[in-house]
């Protein structure tokens, strides 16, 4: 495929739309792909990569390997979910210092609309159905009440969310930052994409090696839970779809715990940059909150987030009609 400098412009664009998606809980990047058009190309290009790249480059040089693999696709598009996720993470830092109970409202929001339409895509419901889908949303809030097993910026826990995180991209609907949310490694993630940044920007390189050393360890993790867990994954999707998606939609509604803005915390850590965080926080009612709740601001951005959700899927149904 022949493509100008304009396409791919706006290949960048299309990746800069999924970069603030994947990096946003509830929604998910592979989304955006399909809605524009693009999740295909994409899909197949990342399958065809093999060590036969390096065969071609030596036989007939990197400019015809290059375009055989169609590496100029997936490198515009990188480049925009690089600009996106690194520029969005400061936004969203800033959010959750200063404006914590919108932005975990908007939150709420996505991940509420997902479970509905995850959840329709059951075709059939069964006792085993049912008892699947409430398991797992008893398993997914207690998950939400308990201590981490280990501070999110420990190296081996980073590792661990690494790991399970990459289940992402193999469920449909469900983002690696809900994921991450759930671990209570996403602050540490938007942390380190903040240090990269700043790193970037300032040339420092103590800041750069600390960011992408932690980085590399997410990336360890997610390569080895892709291998250990795609496989069986699909099989599950390909023999027992229903019960799968049960899973999956009852694991998000008692997720929704952890994504409720009013909360109170129980106990704090502290962070790699020496700062007190919240470690545990109980969900409470908005009128038991410790300062303002903002009750019609906070059930107004819930309600942005959820139509966000449900119009990304009536344009995914029309891209399928």
């Amino acid at each position: 495929m022949r493509r100008s400098l304009k396409d791919y412009v706006v290949i960048s664009l299309k990746g800069i739309a999924m970069g603030a998606a994947d990096v946003v809980p509830g929604v998910s990047g592979g989304t955006i792909a399909f809605i524009s058009g693009i999740y295909e190309e994409l899909i197949g290009t990342i399958s065809n990569l093999d060590y036969g790249f390096f065969k071609l480059w030596k036989q007939e040089g990197l400019s015809s390997s290059w375009k055989h693999y169609n590496l100029s696709f997936l490198t515009a598009l990188f480049i925009g979910i690089a600009i996106s996720i690194l520029s969005l993470a400061k936004v969203i830092k800033w959010l959750m210092v200063h404006e914590p109970l919108f932005l975990w409202a908007f939150f709420f929001g996505l991940v509420l609309a997902s479970i509905f339409y995850i959840g329709k895509q059951i075709s059939r419901w069964q006792i085993v159905t049912i008892a699947s889908l409430i398991v797992a949303a008893v398993g997914s809030y207690l998950i939400t009440l308990a201590e981490p097993m280990a501070s999110p910026d420990n190296n081996w826990y980073l590792l661990f969310c690494g790991f399970i995180a990459i289940i992402a991209m193999i469920l449909p609907g469900v983002s690696g930052a809900f994921i991450l949310l759930i671990l209570g490694a996403y602050q540490t993630f938007i942390d380190i994409l903040n240090e990269l940044r700043k790193g970037l920007t300032s040339l420092d390189g103590e800041l750069l090696w600390s960011a992408f050393s932690r980085l590399g360890i997410i990336a360890i993790g997610a390569i080895a839970g892709l291998k250990i867990f795609s496989k069986m994954l699909n099989w599950m999707f390909t023999h027992h779809k229903n019960i799968t998606l049960a899973i999956l939609t009852g694991f998000m509604i008692g997720s929704l715990n952890k994504l409720w803005p009013w909360k109170k915390v129980i106990s704090w850590r502290q962070n790699s940059e020496g700062l007190s965080v919240p470690l545990v926080e109980k969900s409470i009612s908005p009128l038991q909150f410790n300062g303002e709740a903002h009750i019609v601001w906070v059930i107004g951005f819930m309600l942005i987030g959820f139509l966000l959700i449900l119009g990304l899927e009536k344009v995914a149904n029309n891209k399928q009609v």
